[in-house]
Order: structure tokens, then C-alpha cells, then sequence
């Protein structure tokens, strides 16, 4: 009577997904892709103009420079044409640079560019496991203004907030700021390494044991991380060398400026933070929403295009939105108006239906029943009688 279970097995091994990689389903995936269409119809709105590039890139071009922070997590496969080691793009915004780099070279600046597409990853991590993931961002690229830095930011949380989501908050953060602090005091390489760690655990104890001269600093930077108001007085209460009393002044601006322009937006500052910031050179910052667990998105300053021009690179900022947990992160998706619409329903009836919003599905056979017809096809309504029927239940 069991006989078929050594089948199902079978079909259940063969339609195994490796770890990391999942299918996404309906509503979901209709739903996360008109999310990524309203997120770049928001950003074309301001002046972003939309590129796409290649899911995969020779290894030594797209690894090289500011992208080798990213090869630990990338796949690698032979290029059976060239024969060259090709790599599966991890992230997006290194090849945004090049394209502005060598493709747009001779484009007025500052440019102003968008993008959305999917990267894999060789491993996740424990806030997202997931190894294939959705990126949606910006770059501006050839500014180098607060009024730059205040531009990312906010049109980041303003098309976040425009498609729904609930309690976002903004933390900003300059992670050259504790290393220069660090850097200035001249520890040994080992110590200094200890002392990063430190601040990575934001352990207060170990950064006073470790940090020497910068023990103070970076004392009151630790402990002044959270409220706006609270971190800007840190600021005011400690003596920074050069580099850093040069990030601390332009994070005052970018603050500033985001409070003129969008007070009603929650704003934390972290000033020791600095992970996941490899390639970026000034102000930062990351995208989180209430009771959603890990970040929404990040981004901030960096150099854009030295990697592929052999010069310093254009002064840069921008963000990256993740697409999975933008999604955890709004209203849960209702289902969709879906009508039923017997074989003999005039094709002008359905298109009239769909100028007024609905979902429509066209029956191919006759069938006796047209509202159990209906609930078959996964529709809440049916067209019966010349009316809309609502079925009960639906």
C-alpha cells in the first residue's frame, strides 16, 4: 500500500537545494519583485538612472583592489571559452565603480546610478544564511559634499519608508574615525589588532586595558555610541589627532544636515563601529527596522573606479538595500483579487476587469461547477451571471 513512498523519495532528493539557496513562491516572489520595481521607480524619480551588470566577471578584475574584501566569498569557475578564471559576483557595488570607471569615463559627474539584481554567496553568516540574495542600491559617484552624504542617506530611508516599512532607524557611523584614533597612537600591530576586536565586542574593559594613550578616546567614543545627542557631546569631550577630528567634524555636518531635513527620522550614531566597512573611506551608515532581525541595507563613503583607472578613484557614496529582509520588514502580503472567468466570458470583460485592478484567470474547459472551479484555481471571486461573485470563505 506504501508502495509509492520510494518514489516520493526519489523526486524529494532530486529536487533537493543546496544549503543556502531556497525557491521563493507565490505571493512572495510576485510581491518581493514589484518591491524591487517600486524601490528603483523611487530612485529614478530623483535622477538615478538604472545599469545592470553581468552576474559573472573575470576573477582577476572583479577580485582585484577594493574587491578583494570580497573573495573569500565568491565562486569560481573556468571560463571554457578564455580559459581565464571567472568569479559570480558576491556584491554589486564594485561593479557599479567600473562601469562609471571605464563605461561612463567621459559622462558629466556626479553621476547618478541604480541597480538590482541578485549574488551569491559561498557562505552565509548568522544574520543571513542565505548564500543567493537580492541587492538593490544607488551610487553617486563624483561628489564628495555633505549635502552627498545627506543625499544617500535619506533617499535610502525615504523609499524604504514610501513602500511601508515599519519602524526604521538610521545609524550612522564613520569607521576611519576609531581606527585613526588607534593608528595615532602608534600601538604595535598585534595590540592594535586586540584593540580593533575590543571595540568590535564594545568591550569597555579590554579597550582601557589595551588602548594605551587612545584608551580615553576611545573610551568616551564607546561609551557615547546610541543617541544622537549623547554621541555629539563624546565628540566634544575628547582631543582627536588630525584624520579624526577630521571624521568627526564631517560626521557633525552629515548629522546636522539630516536633522534639518528630516527630523521626524530616528538617527543613532555608532563611533567605533567600523565592520563590514572594509573598502569605505568616511561617513557610513545602516538601514534596520524594528523587531526585524539583521540590517535593512548599508553604505557610505568610498573611492569609486582606481581599481580599473590605476588613479586614486572618484570620490564616491551610495548604498546597498537587501531584498530579503526588506521584505521581513513590511506588511505581510495580502492575496491577490484573483476572478475566476468561465470559458465563454468575453475577452472584453477580463480586460475590463484588469484596467480595475484585478487578477484574472481564464477557465480552459468547460466545467459544471464555475465557483468550485474557482477555489481550485486559487481565486477568492468569480465572474457568474454576468457579477461578481465572492466565494465564502475566501
Amino acid at each position: 500500500m506504501l508502495s509509492w513512498l520510494p518514489k516520493m523519495n526519489t523526486l524529494a532528493r532530486r529536487a533537493l537545494l543546496p544549503a543556502g539557496f531556497a525557491d521563493l513562491l507565490s505571493p512572495e516572489a510576485g510581491f518581493e519583485a514589484a518591491t524591487v520595481e517600486r524601490l528603483m521607480a523611487a530612485f529614478a524619480a530623483q535622477g538615478y538612472v538604472r545599469v545592470k551588470p553581468p552576474l559573472v566577471e573575470f576573477e582577476d578584475a572583479l577580485l582585484s583592489g577594493s574587491g578583494a574584501a570580497m573573495a573569500r566569498h565568491s565562486f569560481r569557475l573556468m571560463d571554457p571559452v578564455s580559459q581565464r578564471m571567472l568569479a559570480l559576483r558576491p556584491d554589486m557595488t564594485l561593479q557599479v565603480a567600473r562601469i562609471a570607471a571605464v563605461r561612463l569615463r567621459g559622462e558629466p559627474r556626479p553621476l547618478r546610478l541604480c541597480y538590482a539584481g541578485q549574488v551569491v554567496r559561498v557562505v552565509g553568516d548568522a544574520l543571513r544564511p542565505a548564500r543567493q540574495f537580492g541587492q538593490i542600491g544607488c551610487e553617486l559617484i563624483g561628489a564628495s559634499s555633505v549635502d552627498a552624504d545627506a543625499e544617500a542617506v535619506l533617499l535610502a530611508a525615504s523609499a524604504l519608508l514610501d513602500i511601508g516599512t515599519r519602524g526604521l532607524c538610521v545609524d550612522v557611523s564613520s569607521p576611519t574615525l576609531a581606527g585613526a584614533v588607534i593608528d595615532a597612537a602608534g600601538l604595535r600591530p598585534e595590540r592594535a589588532a586586540e584593540l580593533r576586536a575590543a571595540l568590535d565586542r564594545k568591550d569597555a574593559a579590554s579597550v582601557a586595558a589595551l588602548g594605551g594613550e587612545a584608551a580615553h578616546a576611545l573610551g568616551e567614543l564607546l561609551r557615547g555610541s546610541g543617541d544622537v545627542a549623547r554621541a555629539l557631546a563624546a565628540l566634544g569631550r575628547v582631543a582627536l589627532p588630525g584624520r579624526a577630528a577630521e571624521d568627526a567634524a564631517r560626521l557633525r555636518e552629515v548629522v546636522a544636515a539630516l536633522g534639518a531635513r528630516r527630523p521626524d527620522l530616528p538617527l543613532t550614531v555608532d563611533l567605533v563601529e567600523h565592520r563590514g566597512f572594509k573598502y569605505h573611506t568616511g561617513l557610513c551608515f545602516s538601514l534596520f527596522a524594528r523587531g526585524v532581525r539583521g540590517e535593512l541595507g548599508r553604505g557610505g563613503r568610498y573611492l569609486a573606479g582606481g581599481d580599473f583607472t590605476g588613479e586614486a578613484g572618484e570620490p564616491a557614496t551610495g548604498f546597498t538595500l537587501y531584498t530579503d529582509t526588506i521584505l521581513r520588514a513590511l506588511p505581510a502580503v495580502g492575496r491577490a483579487r484573483r476572478i475566476f472567468l468561465p470559458l465563454a466570458t468575453p475577452p472584453a470583460r477580463g480586460e475590463a476587469l484588469r484596467r480595475d485592478g484585478w487578477t484574472t484567470v481564464a477557465g480552459l474547459d468547460p466545467v459544471a461547477d464555475h465557483a468550485e472551479e474557482a477555489r481550485r484555481l486559487g481565486c477568492s471571486h468569480a465572474w457568474i451571471d454576468d457579477a461578481i461573485l465572492a466565494l465564502e470563505g475566501e
